[in-house]
């Protein structure tokens, strides 16, 4: 017995010791057991003076299982005793990996006591692994992923585990587990376009859709969506070069020409336009060199653009009857929805969204100008970086085939488990990008599957608050693909697991949807107060312990643990490429 209760409040139970608290160990965490006749309630000692203990009620044993809760109380005759490591397994479960689990760490409280997780309560929900730098996220990561696939009874050799590496720390812990089954296929790609014997990675540019191209060239306005959407449907028609796409061009053109010629201005302006959209958009029927026939004479268009002494275009009207000639209003407009799917990169895409910009009038008005031409600025200067070679497949494939590759082994053929993509060598935004991109099209792989959840797919992101964030993407595109995934993505099989050093800077919905948390040393006051507003059920004695967790320890707690866990995970082997830099060995001789 270690005393009497003396008062109940709310949650919380006050007992006067009736032992001798100098010939104990430390109390403190250790669960105890309120007995009245056969009712069982649990609580775990968070406080102790030389006189009292103060325990914080978590539920209750009833029928050989643990039910979480505060509702039941004991009375002021129950027995306080220390609780049995057989009723540690009702709350904490058997230290014995069963199947379909998967090791997690050892009980700080409990001496070599395993805890072992449901792989369902855990991994059928997203997740979050939270501490500051130094405190062992990356280990954490590597170990959890290790013991599910080297640990567990049975393999799951159908997992997808799709891994955003922010550092490239993680092929270290990873490349290596062939060696434990030859089933289990690890896969990476780089962004190092430089050198590298890692496969680039690549994404097919006419895999991208609107909203893709929408974050690829920063867009910040709704209006400038529809000159994207006209760019996608022209692209594969500028492709061919049948009589009926060259008929396509020409109006496009003769249109352009025809507004400006039409639009008031001066003459002056009227050449210069004219002549800058021939220079860069020509076929070889309409072009500067075209010839306008005429009675007794033949003339380019070129020459028939001459501007005279009083500043008047004398051919104007000889100029537009020509130009007029080409604008096919039979010409079938539905031409771009017809043509069959291939093969673009982004120098195809940009002369589209030329022809788009032109299509559209907006040398007409300088404000829709300034605004739209700046896609066609970004565009080009993506086409003339190295970034150009991200958006460049060497064959045709369409989504589901390219989700395919990306998850198989091109030597073996076989399935990967883990594919890492390390996006260590592009900046933030490109980085973001890409890895919004690729979850953007898992995610409309499993929800357009027509077996729901048969293919479960887990998007592992580090470095977290650098690419999920309280973006803009709502506001221009109606959503964030993070925050879809969160709300949306456990009934077809798509998970996220966030891995951060800054909670804070998460977005609030994706964090928010997060089921199971993983807490390392946490010390940012931000990011605590962020924690304890954010991350349900969770208490103010949580949070105090999380400022002086050693490094590798953690608090666990959600669906998979019926309380709050505090458990020490034992370092991966091997581990990742995280180590601080050693300056004992690196600033001496």
């Amino acid at each position: 017995m270690l005393g009497k209760i003396v008062e109940i409040i709310d949650g919380q139970v006050i007992i006067n010791m009736t032992i001798d608290i100098n010939n104990q160990v430390n109390l403190i965490n250790l669960h105890v057991v309120f007995e009245d006749d056969k009712k069982k309630i649990i609580g775990e000692i968070v406080n102790i003076t030389q006189k009292q203990i103060i325990v914080n009620i978590l539920g209750e044993i009833r029928n050989n299982s643990f039910i979480p809760g505060n509702t039941a109380k004991p009375s002021f005759k129950s027995k306080v005793r220390v609780i049995t490591l057989n009723e540690v397994e009702y709350i904490f479960g058997s230290s014995t990996i069963g199947k379909n689990q998967t090791f997690l760490g050892y009980s700080n409280i409990y001496e070599n006591y395993k805890i072992n997780i449901n792989n369902n309560a855990f991994f059928s929900n997203h997740f979050a692994i939270l501490g500051n730098s130094g405190a062992g996220k990356s280990c954490a990561v590597a170990s959890l992923i290790q013991n599910l696939f080297t640990k567990n009874p049975s393999v799951p050799l159908k997992a997808n585990f799709l891994l955003f590496d922010a550092f490239g720390e993680y092929t270290a812990a990873f490349k290596d587990l062939k060696n434990v089954n030859p089933n289990l296929i690890y896969k990476s790609y780089t962004t190092n376009t430089t050198y590298s014997d890692t496969e680039v990675i690549k994404i097919p540019t006419w895999l991208l859709d609107v909203d893709d191209l929408a974050l690829l060239l920063d867009v910040t306005s709704q209006n400038q969506l529809p000159i994207l959407e006209k760019a996608l449907k022209l692209v594969p028609v500028l492709k061919g070069n049948s009589q009926s796409v060259i008929q396509y061009k020409n109006d496009i053109i003769a249109r352009a020409i025809e507004d400006i010629l039409l639009s008031g201005v001066t003459s002056t302006k009227i050449r210069d336009q004219v002549i800058a959209i021939l220079t860069k958009f020509n076929t070889e029927e309409l072009n500067l060199e075209s010839k306008i026939i005429q009675p007794g004479y033949v003339r380019t268009l070129k020459q028939c653009l001459y501007i005279d002494k009083s500043g008047k275009l004398q051919e104007m009207e000889l100029v537009t009857e020509f130009v007029r000639s080409f604008v096919n209003k039979d010409l079938d407009k539905t031409l771009g929805n017809n043509e069959q799917p291939c093969c673009y990169n982004l120098s195809d895409l940009e002369e589209a969204l030329e022809f788009a910009l032109i299509s559209e009038g907006i040398l007409k008005s300088e404000k829709i100008y300034d605004s739209t031409n700046v896609l066609s600025v970004r565009l080009h200067s993506l086409v003339n970086s190295s970034n150009k070679e991200f958006f460049e497949y060497p064959k045709y494939v369409d989504r589901n085939q390219y989700i395919q590759e990306l998850v198989t082994d091109k030597l073996s053929g076989k399935k990967c488990q883990i594919v890492n993509f390390n996006i260590n060598y592009v900046d933030d935004r490109l980085a973001k990008v890409i890895t919004k991109i690729i979850s953007k099209m898992l995610f409309s792989f499993v929800t357009e599957s027509n077996s729901r959840g048969s293919i479960p797919f887990h998007i592992i992101i580090e470095e977290a608050h650098r690419y999920v964030q309280k973006d803009k993407d709502i506001e221009l595109l109606g959503y964030n693909i993070f925050e879809r995934i969160t709300k949306e993505g456990r009934k077809y099989g798509i998970f996220l697991g966030l891995i951060t050093q800054r909670p804070s800077e998460l977005s609030d919905t994706a964090i928010s949807q997060c089921s199971n948390f993983i807490i390392l040393r946490t010390i940012h006051p931000k990011d605590l107060d962020y924690i304890r507003n954010m991350v349900p059920n969770i208490s103010t004695e949580i949070l105090s312990q999380l400022r002086n967790l050693q490094p590798g320890t953690c608090m666990a707690f959600g669906t998979a643990f019926k309380v709050p866990i505090l458990i020490s995970m034992p370092m991966p082997n091997p581990t990742p490429n995280s180590n601080n830099v050693d300056l004992g060995n690196v600033w001496y001789i």
